[in-house]
């Protein structure tokens, strides 16, 4: 059961991303979550919500991602949802950006980097909705 509940919606603009840092801080204060999991929590949900708004909704202005925070004791999970088509998620399109063919790739950190940090991740409705975990350190 959730302690804490938050929710925020924004444009698909590069404008609306720049609220992501600020909306972590206030869940910070308000949840009391340490700077470690606050650190963790703000890179995953840029790189999400980044992802939602140049893939999902392709920087359409007129579309939403919407965010949705439930933190309890013990995790933080977060759902991050465009409305994009969504994709194949039994095929994502991933490489490893480690790979020495793609290292000057500029595509393909963020879901390796939520893959990566996050305790556990998953797409829902179609791929257009990526929820990742933390666990808390009690």
């Amino acid at each position: 059961m959730a302690d804490y509940k938050f929710q925020t919606s924004l444009k698909s603009t590069h404008e609306e991303a720049t609220k992501v840092p600020d909306f972590a801080s206030e869940i910070q204060d308000q949840a009391s979550l340490s700077d470690e999991e606050t650190s963790t929590f703000m890179l995953l949900l840029s790189e999400a919500v980044d992802n939602a708004i140049k893939h999902g909704n392709q920087y359409d202005p007129e579309k939403n991602v919407s965010v949705d925070i439930e933190i309890s004791k013990s995790e933080i999970v977060a759902r991050v949802s465009d409305e994009g088509v969504g994709f194949d998620t039994d095929n994502p399109i991933s490489k490893n950006p480690l790979d020495e063919e793609n290292l000057l790739d500029t595509g393909g950190r963020g879901i390796f980097i939520i893959q990566e940090l996050s305790d556990s991740f998953e797409f829902l409705n179609n791929g257009s909705t990526l929820q990742f975990k933390i666990n808390r350190k009690s």
